[in-house]
């Protein structure tokens, strides 16, 4: 093992820096948040009856006050046969088969749906229950919508998620050539699975349907995923006890010899998502010790999150008896939350106070017994052998406050769009808006009620602040976010007419609760083990003090010194080399994947390296030191590298043409330079049309499906202070609609100023001129979230962030296709470039045949399923990897609604191809842009200057490759995509 010794004066000051850390935590550690007085009347009913009751109301508020008086005394059921249905649309692709003896229903794609009558002959609320295997497929769990009668009861009927179950490869974990634990590979377990219809982010408990007697219809409709259904039965819910009950029906406490075992976290016997994974963790007495490796040691946290994401574990008691179970755990991701889990042995919550058990939030590592509010430990009756615990996330007990504060945020932004209205102050930008403090307003004149409508407001957050505040026994962020709105807003009130002055004070109040909206579902954990004792045993086992962390930190560091930390030990020889312009996070999850899949299947070793810069791959390949594959690449730089002979042509290997049907054409026809084709996507782009449906709907508005229906919701759009967002820099949308395009086939000559050219450009200047579209909008997504540009085009991006950063406004935007122009035939053509992001084997590699093998596996649907789970799983949807794979990206958790958007816009992908002066383009039409629009040049005249200019610079790159005359085979692409004929 070789040392690695540093400068004396670097161990200097790394341990300066240690011992001030240490006394950084210590005080951190000392110091104690102040008590919080908070009113204990405030219930969960109270803040549902602030939220409106107009259209589909959720579960909760259709239940609201009836949790657990539903439950009936004695089980009744209803019995459906899956095989015997009643009707089924053509699309669902449906087989009756057998499996060990009982029929099943094999339901194996996603599409369509499947429908069976049936009659109840008694009145009540009944749970629906499933008995089901999900079939080879994706990762992601398989997802149906549940329709009684023709409709969905509520909204979680719409998205039923039935789990696929999984499990760690190996345990204990294989360890590499230096020490290092390696991460499993995960394993699926094809099990047959009796599941309720729930939603944890509503209930705890099964989701009821109402049933009347007489006949009904259960239908039930394909969203995500294969599956086979054996069972279908609707059941009554049954009652569970409270603590003192479930003792009562116990036998009686005995004294009993003192025991205990400690479980492993990491030592799961399965999970109901990939993404729930181990992680590693270095403290004092975390078990196990790493002691300076890497050692998978603890379970969740941020990987451990989501309502309904569940792990079970299996344990084993000595003897008839009472126990108690001691969770080590850690819980310092939400400041002043609590983590609930609804906890269940052997397949039952034993009683009602495991609904949603709540781990309080702490900063350390605690050891602490699942106890009641006092913190008496409860104990469980278990019999000799061997038993189950599964522990599931659950926020339903969050449900009530985002419920009522998306409605609240929903009065604040039509409160503010009210009050601008009135004093045409459309503007949310600081550098231009209409505000003058020297005015003077009365607003009893304008709106008699705005005083009465901010203190309802200011009302309504003091209730939500309580009820957070009760639930969470203390403040939280939250908490603190809606006293400063509510402060904002009693100053308004103080001054009504002060109020028009103030008005950007709504956007800061929805900003900041907006904020922290979108943690509320999320409750993350992590588990480093449990302990199952009987009621006096002493475990002896510690939690970590900042007194045990001096000694620690300097063993340590001292390691460092000794140990060899890199992740892939010595670099071998033979190894294929890859380079990846992408961020850490993403290269270490690779790393991971083909250590796990890759290099077993194959047995190829494989070093992958950071590339922070993409000169480096310029300078290393003059340089003749390249890697064998590099990943992360810009849409233009496989055919940029074609040019100058530095890259592989792919096409000629085995399995390309099955390969290329993995991605839609159009899209990938820029990564093709003369009937070569020099790279594969990875993940790719889109446009789509995004608008505020709340808005709209009070307009009067639907979505516009071709741009003349958007010439025709503008004027209502503009007299309301609005107007619509459609980037400057995209002009090859509107020139592929309209048939044009900026190259000949051959690929040698500029055809912009054809007359379909001409038409383009003419509607694309007009936009800005005639129709007084705002040129430049440096923030749509805000904006957008404000209300004042309800509806843009904008890219993947702008979802993400709406997503990520606007919980206030979710369900009040859709999305929809481009605006298209119709065409003869009455189809809408939408094509539209879908920016890339690319990969390719260099031309002086001496292992191609590998990297080719490579770039199979890794642009496959299921490594790409998997990578896009994990790393949205890991680090949240703001990393969501919209990969290039057709089949993979239906495995992501789009909303249905926003995946039958983004499925038929990237039917219309058309990227530009790149020819030699490719790179003028975008620069010459800037230019002309900017003599029409400002200047008021003739449009013709200014697209006309515009093709002579690039026509020189494409003649100018010709001669410097040697291309004379001939042709550069640029695809055309004349029809959209066919979602039926793509490949995985």
């Amino acid at each position: 093992m070789k040392k690695r010794t540093l400068p004396r004066f670097a161990r200097i000051s790394l341990r300066l820096l240690i011992v001030a850390a240490l006394l950084f935590g210590l005080v951190r550690w000392l110091s104690a948040d102040e008590p919080v007085v908070y009113s204990t009347s405030v219930t969960a009913a109270d803040l549902l009856d602030l939220a409106s009751k107009e259209g589909e109301l959720p579960y909760a508020q259709l239940m609201k006050g009836q949790e657990g008086e539903n439950a009936a005394a004695e089980e009744k059921s209803i019995r459906l046969d899956p095989v015997n249905y009643e009707a089924a649309s053509t699309d669902a692709d449906l087989a009756k088969e057998t499996e060990s003896g009982r029929n099943m229903l094999s339901w194996s794609n996603e599409s369509g749906w499947v429908e069976w009558t049936f009659t109840v002959r008694e009145a009540g609320w009944y749970e629906l229950h499933l008995d089901y295997k999900a079939l080879l497929g994706s990762g992601s769990s398989v997802i149906r919508g549940a329709m009684i009668d023709g409709q969905y009861p509520f909204p979680e009927s719409e998205r039923i998620e039935l789990e696929r179950m999984w499990k760690d490869a190996k345990y204990p974990y294989e360890v590499n050539e230096i020490g290092m634990q390696v991460r499993p590979q995960q394993i699926e377990l094809p099990e047959w699975t009796d599941k309720a219809a729930s939603d944890y982010s509503a209930s705890s408990r099964p989701l009821l349907y109402r049933l009347e007697p007489g006949q009904h219809t259960l239908r039930l409709t394909g969203e995500r995923g294969a599956v086979a259904i054996r069972n279908i039965y609707f059941r009554t819910q049954q009652p569970i006890p409270d603590y003192a009950e479930y003792v009562k029906q116990q036998p009686a406490m005995k004294v009993q010899e003192s025991w205990f075992k400690q479980t492993e976290a990491e030592q799961f016997q399965r999970k109901s998502s990939l993404s729930i994974q181990t992680d590693r963790w270095s403290e004092p007495y975390i078990s196990p010790d790493p002691k300076g490796r890497i050692t998978y040691n603890v379970l969740g946290g941020n990987r451990w999150k989501q309502p309904g994401e569940w792990v079970e574990w299996s344990f084993e008691v000595p003897a008839d008896g009472w126990y108690v179970i001691d969770l080590k755990n850690f819980q310092n991701y939400r400041s002043g939350f609590k983590a609930y889990r609804t906890i269940e042995i052997d397949g039952k919550v034993p009683f009602e106070e495991l609904l949603h058990y709540g781990l309080a939030y702490h900063k350390e590592f605690e050891i602490s017994a699942i106890s009641d509010a006092e913190g008496r430990p409860y104990q469980f009756y278990l019999n000799k052998g061997t038993h189950t615990m599964r522990m599931t996330a659950d926020s339903s007990t969050m449900q009530p406050i985002l419920i009522a504060l998306k409605d609240t945020l929903k009065q604040i932004s039509d409160f503010d769009r009210h009050i601008r209205l009135i004093t045409g102050n459309y503007s949310k930008s600081a550098s231009d808006a209409n505000l003058d403090a020297s005015r003077t307003w009365d607003m009893n004149k304008y709106d008699p009620n705005a005083g009465k409508t901010l203190q309802s407001l200011i009302d309504r957050l003091k209730l939500i602040r309580d009820y957070i505040n009760r639930v969470n026994e203390g403040s939280s962020d939250l908490s603190q976010a809606i006293a400063s709105a509510v402060s904002m807003l009693e100053e308004m009130t103080a001054d009504v007419n002060n109020v028009p002055n103030k008005v950007n004070d709504f956007s800061t109040i929805q900003a900041n609760i907006g904020t922290w909206i979108s943690t509320l579902t999320q409750q993350p954990l992590m588990l480093d083990y449990f302990v199952v004792r009987t009621p006096d045993a002493k475990t002896g086992l510690k939690e970590p003090t900042a007194l045990s962390r001096i000694p620690y930190s300097i063993a340590d560091f001292a390691r460092s010194f000794t140990m060899d930390y890199d992740l892939d030990g010595e670099k071998k020889d033979g190894a294929l080399e890859i380079w990846v312009g992408r961020g850490r996070d993403y290269v270490d999850e690779l790393r991971e994947l083909v250590s796990q899949d890759f290099t077993p299947k194959t047995g190829i070793q494989v070093n992958i390296n950071l590339m922070p810069n993409p000169n480096m791959l310029i300078l290393g390949n003059a340089a003749g030191d390249v890697p064998d594959v590099a990943l992360g690449l810009a849409e233009a730089t496989p055919a940029d590298y074609a040019m100058r002979d530095a890259v592989q042509d792919l096409s000629s290997y085995p399995g390309f043409a099955d390969v290329m049907k993995r991605f839609i054409p159009g899209a990938s026809r820029a990564l093709t330079y003369n009937g070569g084709t020099y790279g594969l996507p990875e993940v790719q782009n889109f446009q789509l049309l995004f608008y505020r449906s709340d808005i709209f709907e009070s307009l009067g508005l639907k979505a516009p499906d071709t741009w003349d229906d958007v010439f025709d919701i503008l004027p209502t759009l503009q007299e309301n202070g609005m107007t619509m967002n459609v980037p400057k820099a995209d002009f090859a949308t509107l020139f592929l609609e309209n048939g044009a395009s900026p190259y000949t086939p051959d690929g040698l000559k500029s055809s912009l100023f054809s007359d379909s050219g001409q038409k383009a450009f003419k509607q694309w200047t007009q936009l800005y001129t005639k129709f007084n579209l705002p040129i430049d909008i440096p923030a749509f997504f805000q904006h957008f979230r404000d209300g004042d540009i309800p509806i843009g085009i904008s890219d993947f991006n702008t979802y993400v962030q709406l997503q990520v950063a606007a919980p206030e406004i979710t369900g009040h935007w859709k999305v929809a296709p481009l605006p298209g122009i119709k065409q003869p035939d009455g189809q809408v053509a939408r094509w539209s470039p879908q920016g890339l992001s690319t990969a390719m084997i260099m031309k002086k590699s001496d292992k191609k045949d590998a990297a080719w093998q490579f770039l199979k596996w890794w642009t496959s649907a299921d490594v790409q399923s998997r990578y896009a789970g994990d790393m949205e799983s890991y680090y949240g949807i703001e990393y969501r990897w919209n990969t290039a794979n057709v089949e993979a990206m239906k495995s992501l958790s789009w909303p249905s609604e926003d995946l039958k958007a983004i499925r038929e816009q990237a039917r219309w992908a058309a990227n530009l191809p790149n020819v030699p002066g490719y790179y003028f383009l975008a620069r010459e039409m800037d230019f002309a842009w900017n003599k029409t629009v400002f200047d008021g040049v003739p449009a013709s005249e200014s697209l006309e200057e515009a093709s002579l200019s690039l026509q020189r610079e494409m003649d100018r790159r010709q001669r410097n490759f040697g291309i004379a005359g001939g042709n550069l085979h640029v695809p055309q692409i004349t029809e959209p995509f066919n979602w039926e004929e793509a490949k995985p």
